[in-house]
């Protein structure tokens, strides 16, 4: 009861505080509110310069993509071992890195290393579980992740992303390619992103950039029996009449990473959330993946937060303060 109180309470000084405000400018002289139209027609012009911009955005995204993309195709081969890297091309500051190690861990290190090397070990291909070490390092993968998904997750190859060309549009395209395995006959999964940067007619101060309008999955063709996004329950029925108990079994969703492909009311997908994933594959996992397999990245990410915690507790709302 006292919580639901102080909801009505804190609802009505929200309410009164921008009545407030709509009072106080209705209460202008005539000449200054004349003047405030003015500058508002004003605003409403910036808005769609802003909008422009941010299309010119896009196209510079989809230029500089073309550039990224040779870089893209070199980790994948290396992760997937169809390259080897150069002695050069591998060097790096790993001297220092090995030292700040602690020495547990490097004698740990050297023990797997000795053992694997006594026991005759062929040296594994590429970089085993690549994208599967990502997305269970990164808190918000990791939540769709469900242990049904991890052997799937083993075969993915790479992630991408492509942009619409010039004059559609404005989209971009999630492509998840997997190497052949037994779960699925695609290679390659698909998430496309609508999106749509102009003010909107009923509202045009509220835009802040590019929006999300729609996205779209795709159609994952399941080998039998292999469908992940499903599972099969059974259920015994008796008959009224003859009082005969049968075995029937049926279909029902499971949480699924695969769900991604075929967002479903249902199943808990919003759109703000699809987007959400979708912007952080694009501009966060694709360009910097070996940092999030190595978890530098993460620390880079925490620390994105910790900053913007800080600021948000500056610039805390108080309903009592003057505007």
């Amino acid at each position: 009861r006292r919580f639901l109180k102080l909801v009505k309470i804190c609802c009505k000084t929200l309410s009164d505080f921008w009545l407030s405000r709509i009072l106080t400018f209705q209460l202008l002289p005539k000449i200054i509110k004349r003047r405030v139209y003015a500058l508002k027609r004003l605003q409403l012009q910036s808005a769609n310069i802003e909008a422009k911009f941010y299309e010119e955005v896009h196209e510079l995204e989809r230029k500089y993509a073309g550039l990224y993309q040779p870089i893209y195709d070199k980790r994948r081969d290396v992760v997937a071992g169809t390259v080897e890297p150069t002695d050069e091309e591998c060097e790096w500051q790993s001297d220092r890195e090995e030292v700040e190690l602690a020495e547990d861990l490097q004698k740990k290190a050297a023990l797997e290393e000795k053992q694997a090397e006594s026991a005759g070990t062929d040296d594994p291909k590429g970089v085993p579980e690549f994208w599967l070490t990502i997305f269970k390092r990164v808190d918000m993968l990791e939540e769709m992740l469900q242990e049904h998904d991890e052997p799937i997750l083993k075969h993915l190859l790479d992630i991408t992303v492509k942009f619409s060309e010039p004059g559609q549009p404005m989209s971009f395209i999630l492509e998840f390619h997997f190497e052949p395995n037994g779960y699925f006959s695609n290679s390659v999964l698909t998430k496309v992103y609508k999106m749509k940067s102009e003010p909107d007619a009923a509202d045009p101060f509220s835009f802040e950039g590019p929006e999300i309008i729609d996205c779209e999955g795709c159609k994952i063709d399941w080998q039998k029996g292999k469908d992940v996004t499903v599972k099969i329950v059974k259920k015994k029925q008796k008959h009224k009449g003859r009082g005969t108990i049968r075995t029937v079994t049926k279909e029902v969703p499971q949480d699924s990473f695969f769900n991604f492909f075929n967002p479903d009311e249902d199943l808990d997908f919003t759109l703000a959330t699809d987007f959400e994933i979708g912007h952080f594959f694009r501009e966060r996992v694709i360009p910097r993946a070996v940092l999030y397999f190595t978890g530098e990245a993460l620390e880079d990410d925490e620390s994105d937060l910790d900053e913007e915690g800080e600021e948000e507790d500056e610039g805390d709302f108080d309903p009592t303060v003057s505007i």
